[in-house]
């Protein structure tokens, strides 16, 4: 199993699980708020090049609006609402820029899961200037960001960019075919869905050099167990029914 590994046990997924928008700064702020060392949240390009966060290909699920991301620039992103869909409480959020919110995790000592989410057909691009941009705001950092993806092609690209950033592959289960993207990429952790995990299979991939996050646990008797065998983090979306405290 690989020997460094200084990140938290729990971690805030898309910032504030389900008390906030998602992937905006109240996200991130709720989740520093329920005391949350670590957030994870998705970094994706607009039409021109400008990281944000979002989770979906188009804006319609998490905002007023509705398109392709990918089809926007970011000044057109700005004029939909991030927050309205979630509660009013939240109205007027703005989709942030990657930029701003390693500043505020910076700024309050929040540990960053950078999720590459690529546009379809732009893996390779994303992944590259994600990388390239974490690597440039973290050069003197004692811990580093973790980057993470399902696409195998752009954790490809921010392997080539950034080598020393460390990687986890984003899958539904531990198979041969994530052994392959891992041992390719050079991946300090594998990212599995938390409902294929046995206390064995935990054990196997340690076995095999890899630490382990499982997505997305929101029970805490499940929680429980998935530490107590070994698991090395877990995401959750339920900041209260499974606190940053249990770990």
């Amino acid at each position: 199993m690989s020997t460094t590994w200084a990140y938290p046990r729990l971690i805030a997924h898309r910032g504030g699980g389900h008390f906030a928008p998602e992937n905006t700064l109240a996200a991130m702020r709720c989740g520093l708020n329920y005391g949350f060392d670590m957030v994870e949240f998705d970094a994706k390009l607009s039409k021109d090049n400008v990281l944000i966060l979002l989770h979906d290909d188009d804006i319609k699920r998490t905002s007023n609006g509705k398109g392709l991301a990918a089809k926007k620039t970011y000044a057109e992103l700005l004029a939909f609402d991030m927050g309205q869909w979630h509660s009013a409480f939240y109205t007027g959020e703005p989709i942030p820029k990657l930029e701003s919110i390693i500043r505020f995790t910076q700024e309050n000592n929040i540990i960053c899961n950078v999720e590459i989410k690529p546009c379809p057909g732009r893996e390779k691009i994303t992944g590259k200037l994600v990388a390239e941009a974490v690597s440039s705001w973290f050069k003197n950092a004692e811990i580093l960001p973790l980057l993470s993806s399902f696409s195998a092609e752009a954790l490809e690209a921010a392997y080539k960019a950034a080598p020393e950033l460390p990687r986890a592959y984003l899958c539904e289960q531990y198979d041969d075919n994530a052994k392959q993207i891992l041992k390719k990429l050079d991946c300090v952790a594998v990212n599995p869905r938390e409902s294929t995990l046995t206390e064995k299979i935990i054990k196997t991939i340690h076995k095999d050099g890899y630490r382990i996050c499982a997505w997305t646990v929101n029970d805490y008797q499940r929680a429980k167990q998935l530490l107590a065998w070994g698991c090395d983090a877990i995401f959750t979306d339920e900041l209260e029914r499974v606190p940053a405290s249990m770990a």
